[in-house]
Formats: structure tokens, sequence, C-alpha cells
């Protein structure tokens, strides 16, 4: 990735968490992305703590696939899934810096699936 690209995803992503943040009611669930894996969490910002996460890289995943889609539905389902069981309801989604398409639109349509609000 070009220095030029990473310092356009950093000031989107300041501006981005000038808004978003996390509290004990409403946690901010975080989305970052590499090449090969993505990884998803619920953050509690006051206590900076990590409620719960997920990654592709999680060995519970039952992954048959390729498609970086639907591995990255099945990781928003499953930290989702994690956060429901943990008595979380609703968050506020942090897409990081990235843009609202593809895997991580993909990844938050599978956390609304799995009972998350936001």
């Amino acid at each position: 990735m070009s220095n030029k690209s990473d310092a356009k995803r950093s000031k989107i992503k300041k501006r981005i968490r000038r808004i978003v943040f996390g509290s004990q009611e409403r946690p901010r669930l975080s989305v970052f992305r590499s090449n090969k894996e993505i990884y998803a969490q619920v953050i509690n910002d006051v206590d900076q703590k990590t409620l719960v996460a997920a990654s592709s890289k999680d060995k519970d995943l039952k992954i048959e696939t390729t498609d970086k889609i639907e591995i990255s539905k099945l990781v928003g389902m499953s930290v989702g899934k994690k956060a429901v069981e943990a008595g979380i309801k609703s968050v506020s989604f942090d897409r990081n810096g990235y843009i609202y398409h593809g895997r991580i639109k993909s990844l938050a349509e599978g956390a609304r699936e799995a009972g998350l609000k936001f």
C-alpha cells in the first residue's frame, strides 16, 4: 500500500473517530481489514476494554470458501452472535477509514443478521 493512500485513510479515520465513541451502553464495533484477513472487535472506549472479538483466523469459524466477501459476512455474524450473548444489543459502527463497500459492508450486514443494531 502506498504512503499516499495510508495518509488518506488515516485522515478519514481521524474524522470518523471524532464522532464515533464506544460507551458502556453502546460500544464501538471496529473493523480492520488486511489483504488476506478481516478482524472485528466490540470496544468500550470509556474503560478501554475489548468486549468481544472475531476474525477470519478464528478456529471455531467454519470457512469453506475463499470468497473474501462471504468470509467477511461469517465474521460479522460471529462477532454479532458473541456480542448478543454478552448482552450487547446496539453498537456504533466504526469502519476505520475504509469505504462502506464490499467486505466492510458484508461484515456489517452479517452483524445485523446476528441481531446487532446500528
